[in-house]
């Protein structure tokens, strides 16, 4: 039976690491963004006769992978093996071990056998070994990033933190990441949740269960109106407007009436506060641009007013674009320029302000923790990008050629507005308040943050 094996050391105690294995949001950290993988049903931690139903998506098709843990001891073991799924056996060890001052070495032992038997193993073998590498690999990086990031909030408490918009692009992770690091995520949500504790708002018609967040530590508002899709009719530009504004209206004048409110608000906003800048250098202290989306931003912000009046801390997160192979523009352009029908857009010269997924959800971890933030704060990576750079980088990463341009006048005859504004302006950001309040990147590099998020380290 073939056997992979992977090993790290972590400078962190052996309990420490352990319990974070044991945290709802552990297994989808360890997750890689590239694959399709949701969890369908849990029954149990990883005590034995605990189980969990996966679903992986394979192109048009999602497979059903069971898993059972059947070994566990606590910071030493726990085992997890196929019940049914798309190998013929699988069994996959998790081992910790006590090092010297104070750090941990994390095993991964995984004994599997390939469909079809030693045929699959001839054919597909090398395959299953190369993969497993990339998994591990990714999951070695995502688990010592995490932990550290924890451990810089240099606080050991628990906090209690509402959020909405927690099934975005960003919420789900940042859910995930929170709560693997020891805290309770209570969802703001519009109807059912499937949560017995989430909260219900409607933020629209200017109603939330605001009795429910008495107490919370911290509010972290993410929700609004899908701003990429169709082109923008005036219809949908007021639902954008309207979805921003009213909707942290809302929320903001709900806090504001707490008896006991939360300590801080982070509430979301964008790089598209600065309009249209060309290559001038943008920092928190930079005038707003002029523009639909500059004026979303601006009035998006300014409701957070009736929460900053009643004395909470209130953080607005300008951000750009969020690197991830799981949606956004990440994800939409890895289709075409996989495909080798990549290239950059207009002239190329407008500046990307970008962030690492892993680096906006710190950076949100970091609002949230460091009392010393407050106000705008760009979230974005100190190193942005002409498009054409960017172009570049993300054709080196993929290795393939990105030498079809895709024409202004391409872009305004068949996305309009919306195209004009998301694609052919530019602004030139930089995280100065991040920076100065200690803020800690870990690729502030676009080339490194594309290699990991996409499992391409090896070159």
């Amino acid at each position: 039976m073939p056997t992979f094996r992977y090993r790290i050391e972590l400078d962190h105690p052996v309990e420490t690491v352990f319990r974070w294995h044991t945290r709802p949001g552990a297994f989808e950290r360890l997750t890689p963004p590239w694959e399709s993988v949701r969890v369908l049903e849990r029954d149990g931690g990883l005590q034995p006769g605990a189980r969990v139903l996966l679903g992986l998506r394979k192109g048009p098709t999602e497979l059903k992978w069971e898993v059972e843990h059947t070994e566990f001891e606590e910071n030493h073991l726990f085992v997890d093996e196929q019940v049914r799924g798309p190998f013929r056996s699988w069994r996959h060890e998790h081992r910790f071990e006590r090092l010297e001052s104070g750090r941990t070495a994390v095993k991964d032992v995984v004994e599997w056998e390939a469909p079809l038997g030693a045929l699959g193993e001839t054919f597909g073998g090398a395959y299953i070994e190369k993969t497993l590498e990339r998994l591990f690999r990714f999951r070695g990086l995502r688990l010592a990033d995490d932990l550290r990031r924890h451990a810089e909030a240099g606080t050991s408490d628990s906090l209690v933190i509402a959020m909405t918009g927690s099934t975005g692009l960003v919420g789900e992770p940042l859910v995930h990441f929170l709560r693997s690091g020891g805290h309770r995520v209570v969802r703001i949500r519009r109807g059912g949740s499937g949560e017995d504790d989430a909260i219900r708002w409607d933020p629209l018609g200017g109603t939330i269960e605001a009795e429910r967040l008495e107490g919370v530590d911290a509010v972290v508002h993410l929700a609004g109106e899908p701003i990429v899709g169709p082109r923008w009719t005036e219809g949908k530009k007021e639902a954008i407007l309207r979805s921003r504004e009213e909707g942290t209206l809302t929320l903001s004048r709900a806090l504001a009436g707490l008896r006991n409110p939360p300590r801080v608000l982070v509430s979301a906003s964008a790089v598209g506060y600065y309009g249209d800048r060309g290559d001038e250098v943008l920092t928190e202290a930079s005038q707003p641009g002029k523009g639909f989306l500059s004026e979303v931003c601006r009035r998006w912000e300014g409701a957070t007013s009736p929460a900053r009046t009643a004395g909470i801390r209130v953080v607005r997160l300008r951000t750009g674009i969020v690197l991830s192979p799981a949606g956004g523009v990440l994800g939409t352009l890895l289709l075409p320029f996989r495909s080798g029908v990549g290239g950059r857009v207009g002239n190329g010269r407008q500046y990307m302000s970008w962030i690492d997924h892993d680096d906006h959800l710190g950076l949100i971890h970091h609002a949230i923790t460091q009392d010393g933030v407050r106000g705008p704060v760009n979230a974005t990576a100190p190193s942005p990008l002409t498009n054409a750079a960017f172009t570049d980088v993300l054709g080196r990463v993929l290795r393939r050629p990105t030498l079809i341009p895709v024409p202004r006048p391409a872009i305004r005859a068949l996305m309009g507005q919306m195209g004009e504004e998301l694609l052919l302006h530019g602004q030139r950001v930089m995280p100065e308040v991040a920076r100065e309040t200690g803020f800690h990147f870990l690729r502030p590099d676009l080339e490194a943050s594309l290699r990991f998020q996409l499992g391409r380290e090896g070159g």
